[in-house]
C-alpha cells in the first residue's frame, strides 16, 4: 500500500496501522525529517515500510514513484491519498495567488498525479483500491478555507468520476471525508491558527490513530464512502437535509475566526 503524507498525522497512523495488519507499505512525504520518524516506528515491523521523499505536486518526480516502490516491493495493490494541506484563515479576497496555487496543488493536483502514475499498474493488478482523503469542508462550505473547501470538493468529483470509470474493473475508488482530527495539519501548511483555535485548542478533535482505523476498516469493505468523526456524519446528514443550513451552521462557527471579524 502507498500512503501520502505518511511523515506525520493520519498518514503516520494509517502506515502503521497497515503494517500492523500484515501490510507493506511504501511511505511517502515531503518532509525526511518526519518521514524517518515514521520509519523508526516502523522498525519493529521486520523491513515492510519503506520511505520516499516525494513533493507530489511535481508531476515528473511522481511519474517515477511507481517504479521505485515497484523496484522494492514487486507490486502494488491501493494507494491512499491521504498528503494534504489547509489555506490560511482568512477570506478568498485576502488570498494570493501563490497561497491560492499552493493549497490547490497539494490537495487536487497531488492527489491527481499519484492516481495516474499508479493507476495503470493497479489495473493489472487481480484486485486493488484506490482511496482518496477529501474533508468534510469537501461538501459543506467552511468560510476562511474557501479555496481548501473547493480543492477538497474536486477530490470527490474526480474521485466519484473514477470510480465511475472504472465500473466492473478490478479497482475499486473510496472517498474520505475527515471531520475535526488531532493532527500536526497547521504547522505542515505553514498556517498561523486563529487565536481563538489556540486556546480552545483541539480538545473535541478525533484521535488521527482512531481516524486511520475507520479509514481502513472503510477499505475493508469496499465502502464508497467513509465518514470519520461525529462531526462530518451528522454534517453530512444535515446537508443532505439542508445544505443552507448546513452551511449557515458553519458560517456561524467560523465567522468569529476570521482576521477580518476581529
Amino acid at each position: 500500500m502507498v500512503v501520502t503524507g505518511a511523515g506525520s498525522g493520519i498518514g503516520r497512523e494509517l502506515a502503521l496501522f497497515l503494517l500492523s495488519k500484515g501490510a507493506r507499505v511504501a511511505g511517502v512525504d515531503l518532509n525526511p525529517k518526519s518521514l524517518e520518524e515514521t520509519a523508526d516506528l516502523a522498525t519493529r515491523y521486520e523491513g515492510r515500510f519503506a520511505q520516499f521523499i516525494v513533493n507530489i505536486t511535481e508531476r515528473r518526480a511522481v511519474e517515477v514513484l511507481p517504479s521505485h516502490v515497484l523496484s522494492r516491493f514487486g507490486a502494488v495493490d491501493g494507494i491512499i491519498n491521504n498528503a494534504g494541506i489547509i489555506q490560511p484563515f482568512s477570506t478568498l479576497n485576502e488570498l494570493d495567488y501563490p497561497t491560492i496555487d499552493r493549497v490547490l496543488n497539494v490537495n487536487l493536483y497531488g492527489t491527481l498525479f499519484v492516481t495516474k502514475a499508479f493507476l495503470p499498474h493497479l489495473l493489472s493488478r487481480p484486485e486493488a483500491h484506490i482511496i482518496n482523503l477529501s474533508s468534510m469542508g469537501g461538501f459543506v462550505p467552511v468560510p476562511g478555507q474557501t479555496i481548501y473547501c473547493a480543492a477538497k470538493a474536486a477530490v470527490k468529483l474526480m474521485s466519484e468520476g473514477l470510480a465511475s470509470e472504472l465500473g466492473r474493473s478490478n479497482v475499486r475508488v473510496t472517498v474520505v471525508f475527515p471531520g475535526a482530527v488531532a493532527t500536526n495539519i497547521r504547522e505542515n501548511s505553514s498556517v498561523d491558527s486563529p487565536k481563538k483555535i489556540v486556546d480552545s485548542g483541539d480538545t473535541k478533535a478525533l484521535a488521527a490513530a482512531k481516524a486511520a482505523e475507520i479509514i481502513v476498516r472503510g477499505i475493508e469493505r469496499d465502502a464508497y464512502h467513509v465518514f470519520v468523526g461525529r462531526d462530518a456524519v451528522l454534517m453530512d446528514k444535515l446537508y443532505r437535509l439542508s445544505p443552507v443550513h448546513a452551511a449557515r451552521t458553519i458560517a456561524a462557527k467560523m465567522r468569529a475566526l476570521l482576521p477580518s471579524s476581529s
